[in-house]
């Protein structure tokens, strides 16, 4: 994906000699979360919404330069490392640096975030398996063998959640078995998250655990 098309310079960096109060008055018209910063052309960070209302409006941003946030993606970042780095700044534009450290324009997270819809992963019919393992038990070329020995294809696996030394793994595949494939992770010691109306072994719990209610209310 070419993310260089969507660089975009409809907001001009302030330069660091700007006054506050012109800082709050851009932010009071946009709704963007921050806003580039530049000294004699060279991009020197952002400065964020919420620090620029709390700021002295008389005062200029070379005496508040201490905090801006200095996040930025080169112009060849892959697209998942753009989103990644909006997610860790908590921030909906992304500056742009040319490899000389020139700054080129930003990106805005809404057009990064349509790439990503735009994904087989988001726009293939198929369905979806949450499992969880240890998180040293787990591997990706074993999840892959099991979906694909049981003739599925897979359109996309990402880890999307460690917590205690378990790892949590989603997988998007095409619809064909889900029933033998949920079954072929649970016999590789896998935990099944995900709910599946085709479950047999749900099934036979669910009928098991009636009957066993029956009989104790005989």
């Amino acid at each position: 994906m070419n993310t260089q098309n969507y660089i975009i310079n409809d907001v001009k960096p302030f330069d660091i000699s700007s006054e506050i109060k012109e800082v709050q008055i851009v932010f009071n018209q946009l709704t963007y979360s921050h806003i580039p910063v530049k000294k004699d052309d060279t991009y020197v960070g952002c400065i964020s919404e919420t620090d620029a209302h709390c700021f002295e409006s008389s005062k200029s941003l070379s005496e508040y330069q201490y905090a801006l946030e200095t996040f930025y993606v080169r112009k060849n970042t892959n697209w998942l490392d753009i989103l990644e780095a909006f997610a860790l700044h908590n921030s909906n534009i992304m500056p742009v640096l040319a490899d000389n450290n020139k700054y080129m324009g930003y990106y805005e997270l809404g057009d990064i975030m349509n790439l990503f819809n735009n994904t087989p992963f988001l726009n293939e019919a198929g369905g979806i398996i949450v499992v969880e393992k240890g998180i040293k038990d787990y591997s990706f070329s074993e999840i892959c063998q099991i979906v694909e020995s049981n003739d599925a294809k897979i359109l996309g696996v990402f880890i999307s959640k460690i917590e205690n030394d378990v790892v949590q793994i989603t997988i998007k595949m095409g619809h064909t078995g889900m029933n033998v494939i949920v079954q072929t992770f649970r016999r590789y010691n896998y935990n099944v998250v995900s709910n599946h109306e085709e479950d047999k072994f749900l099934e036979d719990l669910k009928e098991r655990s009636n009957y066993l209610d029956r009989y104790l209310n005989m």
